[in-house]
């Protein structure tokens, strides 16, 4: 594990392996009204998180420690005023029950500090020119490690997502449905981009399940939790933080400890035949691919500005590896280029209780394929078919 840690996390890449960071804005608007619980022009609740962890190593002692060094955490919320003083009564409550000591107008626990701020009218929804409805405030907790403040970059991308506006379903095609992907074959040099399916196959939680840690989605519903009374994400955190710090960083540490599998190593056959050109293009932050010896190309974005992918003259199709709606440009991109997209897909997965929970694609096109099957047995099976063999993967 040191040497993992020293060779991929305490390096300068091109992005910073040993930083975790998330980001979700939920909001009330006619366009999700399923979603949302929106009813009509009164409903303009809102809830915007963004956290950002930074971890390293403490050697002082025999054994090395893992340790979250920096911790950011903001929670911004527009409720009516009569919910929103039962969200800062709880918050408040908390406080006081975890101990935190008013200090300067901030709350101090050991190493952590807390600023809770209430305003009639958000200072960024007067800059932006957004008006909620007559009776709504705003408020936001920022908790954050006592020696770390944001950059203005980190403070502002909560309100550049927000600026950006809601991101809008794509409407499905109908897609060509094959039973695996020989026909592939017939397409060399291809192209991969890779989503969360190969990661969750490699033991690392699904980014749902992110959603039920920070209370995004309600899982069972598929409703966003913009109920204050739902919504014990801050009363958790503030009351108790060392009982929730395991669970707020089970995910980078899925991440750290997880190895690459039989589906990465057959990935990096087929590179290494010239099957497959190009890096793997992906959101994914866990590095499985790189450690299993392929380059990669990050697009992950918050604002949904997906970075320009080298598509290369060569490539005839890209092969879309577990990937739902949120790189949806990617595959826009791949088809103006002329490229074939294949979709590699099971479309659903298996919940912590065992049932089968269908997950449709978004972004499929009329004529795109189809393969429902999972990578770990029809990437191998791929490789095999064209005569490539599948090392054991690189860590």
């Amino acid at each position: 594990m040191l040497q993992r840690w020293r060779r991929f996390y305490s390096t300068r890449n091109h992005r910073a392996w040993n930083v975790e960071e998330g980001l979700w804005r939920r909001t009330q608007d006619r366009a999700n009204a399923s979603e949302s619980g929106w009813t009509g022009p009164a409903d303009a609740r809102r809830r915007v998180l963004h956290y950002r962890y930074r971890f390293d190593l403490d050697e002082t002692t025999r054994l090395a420690r893992l340790q979250l060094v920096d911790l950011y955490m903001l929670v911004s919320v527009a409720y009516p005023a009569d919910e929103l003083a039962v969200h800062l009564a709880a918050v408040s409550e908390s406080l006081r029950t975890g101990g935190w000591q008013a200090a300067g107008g901030e709350w101090i626990r050991d190493d952590l500090c807390c600023t809770v701020t209430e305003h009639h009218e958000h200072p960024e929804d007067r800059r932006a020119g957004r008006r909620l409805p007559l009776g709504y405030r705003c408020a936001e907790v920022v908790i954050r490690s006592r020696n770390y403040r944001p950059s203005p970059q980190v403070a502002r991308l909560p309100w550049t997502v927000l600026d950006g506006g809601m991101r809008v379903k794509d409407r499905r095609g109908n897609p060509q449905l094959v039973p695996d992907l020989s026909e592939l074959g017939q397409l060399l040099p291809f192209q991969v981009e890779v989503g969360c399916g190969m990661s969750v196959e490699a033991g690392i939680p699904p980014l749902h399940r992110l959603h039920e840690i920070y209370r995004v989605t309600d899982r069972r519903t598929g409703a966003f939790v913009l109920d204050v009374g739902s919504d014990d994400f801050l009363t958790d955190l503030l009351t108790d933080p060392e009982a929730r710090m395991p669970v707020l960083t089970e995910m980078f540490r899925a991440c750290l400890r997880a190895e690459p599998t039989r589906a990465h190593a057959a990935l990096a056959s087929l590179a290494g035949a010239g099957h497959l050109v190009g890096p793997v293009i992906t959101n994914n932050f866990d590095g499985l691919h790189v450690r299993a010896g392929l380059d990669e190309c990050y697009v992950r974005r918050y604002d949904e500005a997906v970075p320009l992918v080298p598509l290369l003259p060569q490539a005839r199709a890209l092969l879309v590896v577990g990937s739902h709606a949120d790189r949806r440009k990617v595959q826009a991109r791949a088809r103006d280029h002329g490229m074939r997209v294949i979709f590699l897909d099971p479309e659903g997965f298996h919940g912590s209780d065992g049932r089968w929970t269908p997950y449709p694609l978004e972004g499929v096109r009329d004529r795109d394929l189809l393969c429902r099957r999972e990578a770990g047995t029809a990437l191998p099976e791929l490789a095999r078919r064209l005569g490539c063999r599948i090392p054991e993967p690189a860590t």
